[in-house]
């Protein structure tokens, strides 16, 4: 049967929106492929742990940390010898600040090294303690504190000698915060700066350069980026032919689609389906 569209892990979490996995022992040989409706956070307190992320090989060694953001393409390929834990969290169960920054850092910073010893690792133990006795009073209301500070910590470290302070919270945050979100859902539509910059209410120039000082890129390029990953995502993980991938993007000629991918990517769709993928290595 053909394949017409990815693996989509919905309403996998009870009812608390929050499971913690231990990494020690688990088999990951089987798992396809996939995307989730909900965040996933590893905290890793020692040993070697890979998975495919939208095309990039990612390699946590040591203690690290690393995010997955709903709709993103991930599969497990290997562990050795770690210790640690998968945290599944609804998106509901996030404040808007922390969704705000970990949207606009999707595909920038997902991945960072801590101290063997970082508090962290004390926090997700407490938690999951507390979620193996929910029946307790005021459980919820600890899970949900301390979900929220365990968040909070993981982003503060993710953001650690990233970028100035003072930039989170500050109105150019805000705009890109917006940009990204507009992106994020319009991009089968919108394809120009200038689109977005008028929706902002500003120059396509000024938006480029607080795009990059925030994210490191510019606004085009994250255009580009959101338009080529599920171009790939379609490609290798479904079995739609070339003009339906296009149509799916919002292009209504499959030939300019073509010469775009094939510009971005320095192969054409063809190309790219027929070989086996390159991973890129993100190892920590």
């Amino acid at each position: 049967m053909a394949k017409t569209e990815i693996l989509f892990h919905r309403d996998e979490l009870k009812s608390a929106g929050i499971e913690i996995i231990t990494m020690e022992g688990l088999e990951f040989k089987d798992r396809l492929p996939h995307r989730d409706d909900h965040f996933m956070l590893i905290i890793q307190k020692k040993g070697s742990f890979s998975l495919e992320l939208d095309f990039r090989k990612v390699t946590l060694s040591g203690s690290s940390l690393c995010y997955v953001a709903p709709g993103q393409v991930h599969q497990y390929l290997s562990q050795e010898n770690n210790e640690g834990w998968l945290i599944f969290i609804e998106t509901s169960l996030i404040v808007k600040p922390y969704i705000e920054i970990l949207n606009t850092y999707l595909n920038a910073y997902q991945t960072c090294k801590i101290s063997p010893d970082h508090l962290i690792f004390n926090f997700v133990s407490v938690l999951r303690s507390i979620l193996i006795t929910q029946k307790e009073a005021f459980s919820d209301s600890i899970t949900i504190s301390l979900t929220d500070g365990l968040i909070g910590m993981f982003i503060q470290n993710l953001l650690q000698n990233r970028k100035p302070e003072n930039l989170i919270g500050g109105q150019k945050y805000k705009t890109v915060v917006e940009f990204k979100h507009l992106v994020q859902h319009q991009y089968k539509k919108l394809k120009q700066v200038k689109e977005y910059s008028e929706l902002l209410n500003i120059t396509p120039l000024y938006l480029n350069e607080m795009v990059k000082e925030i994210t490191g890129f510019s606004a085009s390029h994250w255009i580009r980026e959101e338009i080529i990953l599920e171009a790939q995502r379609l490609l290798y993980y479904t079995d739609l032919d070339i003009k339906q991938i296009a149509y799916q993007l919002g292009y209504d000629d499959h030939a300019y689609f073509s010469r775009f991918f094939k510009k971005n990517t320095g192969n054409t769709a063809s190309q790219f389906r027929i070989k086996k993928h390159y991973l890129s290595n993100d190892s920590l």
